[in-house]
């Protein structure tokens, strides 16, 4: 094959892995990233030498080339780690993966067999179909833990009813789990489901790091990077796509290439094609939805809060939906030892009160309610900071599938182009999916046929909720 040239939109972790690919096959390419940093929802923002995630990121997969490409990258600086993470409910830590000890002596005796009984009767009476989250959950754990540790958190993360929650989201993120499979992991140990993993990779200096290595890797070998490069036009002739505008501070540009790839949200894509595909492609890519998400940093004046790296609060009298311990990620996180980094995550809809607060005022609601689940002091809080992160989550509402595949199908018509990712396909993945949609692309142009939309379901996964 002929060295062609390629242009990657995103400089996330999907658009990297491209890169980096092309890069080290001696393709010419160029990658527009709009914002002046790579990463995407990955990367890792610095505050006075304090270190925050966008949400946390685990290192852990069983992808054979990912885990490859990571080591490769970072070495040494790819650490082990520890996990502890819990879920607070009801002014009590429960252990999360399921610990049946722990849970019953939080729950007591009586609740624990309230629970037992709603699993069995599930299983006896079990619902017909499994559409929605909701009836997907009950069948598995009973609807009395449900709706004690599922319900309240779900709904905080994506802002709607359980029952309008597409039953795929909850297959992807926990494949195979269910009461039954976690308490004989608590019991017996078996650690056979990858949902209750308890180690796993993580760089030294969060997963910014590994995306600015990925980054001055492709630089090395010829691939530009263009920071603070938004495209805003795709334009196209047929079932070709010929060239990009590139808004950057200097102005704007065309840039042409042979191929593209795409990482950007796949609604935005559809939305900047010129000239614009038919009004039904429109119409669903229209309908695609997201969650978006804002972090609250906290400078906390004590060396020891908690020992989890992250707590999910299932608490509903607090907004906060999960509390990340950066120090317990890596000490290396924190410069001051004597001091603690917390991210408090908001999940919100672009527009709406929370996203619309004040920096002052979501500063000033993470640190009450920091103060009101007893974690922390108020005089103890010396200082945050507001990162607000749209488009954070793919949302698998009612009408999604039906839209996706408006969108698939026309796609599908465009030669030269392929989308992956997240956002690229609408699909909520961890970012070592995402990678893995991004080889499968670079292999696709040197002449293997990979479907990109099969990824994540074709392969066992894992997460938990």
């Amino acid at each position: 094959m002929s060295k062609r040239s390629t242009i990657i939109i995103g400089a996330g972790p999907a658009g990297l892995t491209a890169a980096y690919e092309l890069a080290r096959r001696g393709h010419r390419l160029a990658v527009l990233e709009k914002s002046n940093q790579v990463g995407g929802i990955a990367r890792t923002e610095t505050y006075k030498g304090y270190r925050f995630d966008i949400g946390g990121h685990r290192f852990h997969t069983k992808v054979g080339e990912v885990q490859r490409l990571w080591r490769e990258m970072l070495g040494p600086d790819l650490r082990r780690t520890a996990r502890l993470s819990r879920i607070f409910y009801d002014g009590r830590f429960f252990h999360y993966p399921i610990d049946a000890w722990d849970t019953l002596r939080n729950l007591g005796v009586v609740e624990s067999v309230r629970i037992a009984a709603s699993y069995l009767k599930a299983k006896l009476v079990p619902h017909a179909q499994e559409e929605t989250f909701e009836e997907w959950v009950i069948h598995r754990f009973g609807r009395r833990l449900y709706e004690t540790f599922f319900k309240t958190y779900t709904q905080k993360v994506w802002g709607i009813p359980c029952s309008m929650i597409r039953a795929d989201w909850a297959a992807q993120r926990i494949m195979g789990l269910s009461l039954m499979t976690a308490v004989v992991n608590a019991t017996l140990g078996t650690g056979k489901n990858r949902s209750l993993i308890k180690e796993f990779d993580y760089p030294l200096l969060g997963p910014g790091m590994m995306w600015e290595r990925f980054k001055e890797a492709v630089e090395q070998r010829g691939g530009r990077v263009c920071l603070g490069a938004e495209t805003v036009l795709l334009r196209r002739e047929g079932a070709r796509i010929k060239s990009v505008t590139v808004r950057t501070a200097a102005g704007t540009q065309e840039m042409a290439a042979d191929h593209f790839i795409s990482s950007m949200p796949l609604g935005e894509l559809i939305g900047r094609l010129d000239p614009p595909p038919p009004a039904r492609v429109l119409e669903a890519a229209r309908g695609l939805k997201h969650r978006d998400f804002i972090l609250v940093g906290l400078i906390i004046a004590r060396a020891e809060l908690f020992p989890d790296n992250w707590l999910y609060i299932h608490t509903p009298d607090v907004r906060v939906g999960r509390i990340q311990n950066f120090k317990n990620w890596s000490a290396a996180m924190v410069p001051d030892p004597r001091k603690t980094g917390l991210g408090m995550e908001y999940f919100c809809t672009e527009g709406d009160d929370l996203w619309t607060r004040t920096d002052a005022g979501l500063i000033g609601l993470a640190t009450g309610e920091l103060v009101h689940l007893g974690l922390a002091h108020a005089d103890e809080i010396e200082d945050g900071i507001v990162i607000r992160q749209p488009k954070a989550y793919p949302v698998y509402d009612t009408d999604y599938r039906k839209n996706l595949q408006v969108i698939q199908e026309f796609v599908a018509t465009l030669t030269n182009l392929q989308t992956i990712g997240r956002n690229g396909l609408h699909r909520y993945n961890n970012q070592d999916h995402s990678m893995l949609t991004a080889l499968l692309a670079v292999r696709n142009l040197e002449g293997e046929s990979h479907n990109l939309w099969d990824v994540n379901t074709e392969r066992a996964y894992h997460e938990e909720l």
